[in-house]
């Protein structure tokens, strides 16, 4: 159904635009830091909340509460983890790397960046990143998109990240129209000059790590199936440890909540869904 609007609230809906457009201007953005240092600095076990170690070809799904930290590691090789999520109060309300991208004017995810949802709002800070090679674009692999690059090989450990998707949806009790856009950690995609995407294996290593921060109770799930540009001919990924961490009350200078005006404002309305 179209909506007619009246020149009234066009108006107003410009000027509103023009006020935040010229706050992001005004603002001058912090200096991201440079990457992670390796090895990933210890975590004492008695914040641990749970560990998990991911098979090859599998899923994973968990609840994690607001300024819970999940990390995520190479800790047995290269592997390439893709990650959805959910507001666990309203899970109408689900990760959006499109707005992600949109919103920081960039399709690098690192150390200092956030994840926003589709209602405007913060759903994971980036604390710590050793890798910085991330996947927005592409999504994960299908069970078409295995059949074409692993022909002639067959078995259970063929599993694709769209139907381990699919499962995660259904036992959270959700439909497969209610999966995102998956963000694939360690998937260092790039585009090059010709806007084709490209594969660069030298930008990801053993060891690599991420550390994501909950900004809100949320439903999180994990692939750790090859992504589809991943030129490993032969399927198979490496398990991948991924802990959760007990929450810390974030500092008010924190990088992620002050770098740049974007995340300032999703923040602002996290602390007004809140309210």
């Amino acid at each position: 159904m179209h909506i007619r609007r009246s020149p009234e609230e066009i108006a107003a809906n410009r000027a509103r635009y023009e006020e935040h457009q010229k706050k992001g201007l005004e603002f001058a953005p912090k200096a991201l830091p440079a990457k992670s240092a390796k090895p990933a600095p210890p975590i004492d076990a008695d914040t641990i909340v749970h560990q998990e170690k991911l098979p090859g070809g599998w899923y994973w799904w968990t609840r994690v509460k607001a300024n819970e930290t999940l990390r995520i590691a190479l800790d047995e090789g290269f592997s390439t983890v893709s990650v959805v999520a959910w507001n666990a109060e309203d899970p109408t309300e689900r990760m959006n790397l499109p707005d992600t991208v949109k919103v920081q004017w960039t399709t690098g995810l690192g150390k200092g960046r956030v994840i926003f949802s589709d209602m405007g709002k913060v759903m994971f800070s980036i604390t710590e990143d050793s890798s910085g090679a991330h996947d927005v674009l592409m999504g994960g692999s299908t069970a078409a998109s295995n059949a074409r690059k692993y022909a002639g090989q067959n078995g259970p450990a063929l599993r694709n990240t769209r139907d381990n998707f699919v499962l995660i949806a259904t036992k959270s009790g959700l439909d497969k129209r209610d999966i995102p856009a998956a963000l694939a950690l360690f998937a260092p995609v790039r585009v090059d000059a010709d806007g084709k995407f490209e594969w660069k294996p030298d930008l990801v290593e053993d060891g690599d790590y991420v550390d994501l921060r909950a900004e809100m109770d949320m439903i999180v799930g994990f692939s750790n199936c090859p992504h589809p540009l991943d030129l490993n001919p032969v399927y198979a990924p490496n398990p991948v440890s991924i802990i959760r961490i007990a929450a810390i009350e974030p500092a008010v200078d924190d990088l992620c909540r002050t770098a740049t005006a974007e995340a300032i404002r999703g923040f602002e309305n996290n602390a007004f869904a809140a309210l």
